[in-house]
């Protein structure tokens, strides 16, 4: 009787397999709910994906169509791929046929992205003038969009880009500043299709360029093995310190980060690794798996390869590279990080975990042999600093990860695994571009409508004119809209919508008309950003948390409200953002950013040490409060408040040091 009860305790300690991975991620990311094709339609689909590929890159290399071209093409393609791929119900995807009406629905995808190529001329020529095959036209890619992007990302963005096609409709009969004279059906076919504001906007326009080139860069690190290294690397450095499977997760997952962005598909492919780790040392499953769901969400905020969603905000901003992104993003990221790192080392000591086994520790000398395996990463780093086009950086990425791949037998990449990583790079893509097209909706509507000025104003007014108040309203709307919404359609509503309104408070006090500071510009985004990313892991819609869930055989909701906890961090660094903007590097000196860094890590430390309820001994109730209190003092960005906090902060810090050995150490229940 105590054997079975053991059993599967021992069976979920073990590493996941491959086919265990793609059923979680089945279950709770929609992007990785494919079928598997065999026979004829395999190779259809396989030689689909890897003309997308070649198509994107031959435009990369040689310079991109016109706009209305490069960007229906990319459509084109993406929506009859995903009518291939992804089934009208995730129960059906283990049918061994396509359904008669997919075949309609991807040839008619085709013939949507092939109307522009074709007919070009013609519709420039007329200016405006839309013909009835125009407006038939128009309105197949609106509902082909709305069906790829509800199989391929999900449902919530669907309903919210239907809800604001009704609004761009029935926008006479929305009260106060919601309301707009409404627009007819030929107008919104006309902005949704046959202009740049819509389904061929901004959003789509990134996903066509620079988002599908680094998604292709991140496949063919994948081939090289560089995964697996990232999870070695985690373990040589991190395994042997307190807690070590839990670091080594943090440290993995940072680095996986920079190769997926997916929190999600994060969670899996690195918590496969870590969370049976985890288990097998005694954390608590939830514990195990809110690490790796906090850890992997960060990923998307992990520079220099950040979420898709640091590509649009290139655009949204204007007059910043992705490399002033990437530079702003590295700070917060490493506070992020840090503040798990702080948390599950309070947590480990708490109860009385130790290190990794030596004997279960990699090979030093083999993992350092393998370290050129980062130098594709590190050189894009090193290109984007210096001034190389974002593209043509990703460009020799791929290209120095094919060459340096070769110099190990175990990594060597042959003609059909390069052949293999393309189509792989176009198949992550897909997703994207389903996104992307219904956030160029939601975009479309805000910009005729003028709906985005009616909500900041709207926002502000709420708030009574209070930053802090509208800052937490702001909060609030990213984390509602980004509960099942992939981070870049909820980037792209929160940056139409929210944004300006902080944008619009921040610039009271400069003159009017005045261009707004480079600084604000990206606090704003930032803020939308964060948040946006951080509902992956609140709940009661968190998909990362559930994914962390399914591999550890913890409660979800319980894993959902461990990884918030532990990613405490993230819900305090985007108001650190907007008001200490030292934090981005921007218009700053070296000695406040590192003023900045030193109060802000302290105060995590105590907000650890508060929360967790460990220091260097047990912190008692009211020692918990006033740690908290003091982290929050020091966090706050003022001479006083930092001041009171480090005072606050010396003192706890004294009292425990001095009182550890007074008090007996029971380790918690693990």
């Amino acid at each position: 009787m105590e054997e079975n009860k053991q059993k599967p305790e021992i069976e979920a300690t073990e590493q996941l397999s491959e086919e265990q991975q793609k059923a979680i991620l089945s279950k709770y990311d929609p992007e990785s709910n494919t079928r598997d094709h065999q026979g004829v339609m395999r190779k259809v689909v396989y030689f689909g994906l890897l003309a997308f590929t070649l198509f994107q890159l031959y435009t990369a290399i040689n310079g991109q169509f016109t706009a209305y071209i490069q960007r229906s093409i990319h459509l084109g393609f993406a929506l009859s791929l995903i009518f291939l791929l992804f089934p009208a119900r995730r129960i059906w995807v283990h049918k061994p046929s396509i359904p008669w009406y997919d075949f309609i629905f991807a040839l008619l995808s085709i013939g949507v992205g092939l109307y522009w190529p074709i007919f070009y001329d013609d519709i420039v020529f007329r200016a405006g003038s839309l013909s009835t095959l125009d407006l038939t036209v128009g309105a197949l890619a609106i509902l082909l969009t709305l069906e790829a992007a509800r199989r391929a990302v999900g449902l919530p963005i669907t309903i919210i880009a239907a809800v604001f096609l009704v609004y761009a409709y029935y926008g006479r009969y929305f009260p106060g500043f919601l309301a707009h004279r409404g627009q007819d059906i030929d107008t919104i076919v006309q902005v949704m299709f046959f202009t740049t504001d819509g389904i061929l906007g901004t959003p789509i326009s990134v996903s066509a360029t620079f988002i599908f080139v680094f998604l292709l860069f991140g496949a063919f690190l994948v081939k090289t093995g560089v995964g697996q290294y990232f999870n070695d690397l985690a373990v040589t450095i991190a395994g042997r310190l307190t807690g070590g499977p839990a670091k080594v997760a943090i440290f993995s997952s940072a680095l996986q980060g920079t190769i997926s962005g997916s929190s999600v598909a994060n969670v899996v492919t690195s918590g496969s690794y870590t969370i049976p780790m985890m288990k097998k040392l005694g954390y608590r499953k939830e514990f195990a798996g809110g690490v790796e769901a906090a850890a992997s969400t960060g990923g998307q905020i992990m520079p220099p390869i950040m979420g898709a969603a640091a590509f649009l905000m290139v655009e949204f901003i204007g007059g910043v590279s992705y490399w002033q992104i990437a530079q702003a993003a590295a700070i917060p990221a490493v506070l992020y990080f840090a503040g798990i790192w702080i948390m599950t080392h309070f947590e480990a000591k708490r109860v009385g975990l130790k290190a990794l086994p030596k004997e279960e520790m990699p090979d030093r000398k083999e993992v350092l042999k393998k370290i050129y395996l980062l130098a594709p990463i590190l050189a894009i780093i090193v290109m984007l600093f210096v001034g190389v086009p974002t593209m043509q950086a990703a460009l020799w990425g791929i290209v120095l990860a094919v060459v340096l791949s070769a110099l190990n037998k175990e990594t060597r990449m042959s003609f059909r695994d390069i052949v293999d990583a393309l189509v792989d790079g176009a198949r992550t893509a897909l997703a994207v571009a389903a996104a992307t097209a219904a956030a160029g909706m939601i975009v479309g509507v805000v910009v005729k409508t003028g709906l985005g000025l009616g909500l900041a104003n709207g926002l502000i007014d709420a708030a009574g004119g209070s930053v802090l108040l509208t800052l937490v309203f702001t909060m609030f709307a990213s984390l509602v809209l980004g509960m099942g919404s992939p981070t870049t359609a909820n980037y792209v509503i929160t940056s139409t919508i929210a944004a300006p309104a902080i944008i619009t408070l921040l610039m009271l006090d400069e003159p009017a008309g005045a261009a707004v500071p480079l600084a604000i510009a990206l606090s704003a985004h930032f803020f939308v950003f964060y948040f946006g990313i951080v509902a992956d892991i609140t709940p009661p819609v968190a998909l990362a948390a559930f994914a962390a869930s399914g591999v550890s055989g913890g409660d979800p909701i319980k894993t959902g409200v461990t990884a918030a906890k532990l990613a405490i961090a993230a819900f305090i660094i985007p108001y650190m953002i907007v008001f200490s903007p030292e934090l981005l590097m921007i218009d700053t000196t070296p000695l406040e950013v590192v003023w900045v860094l030193f109060t802000a890590i302290s105060g995590m430390i105590a907000i650890g040490a508060g929360i967790i309820g460990f220091w260097y001994r047990k912190v008692f109730w009211y020692e918990r409060l006033v740690a908290i209190a003091t982290g929050l003092l020091l966090i706050y960005p003022e001479g006083l408040s930092d001041t009171i906090g480090l005072v606050l902060f010396i003192i706890l810090l004294a009292i425990q040091f001095m009182t550890k050995d007074k008090f007996e150490q029971k380790p918690a229940q693990a």
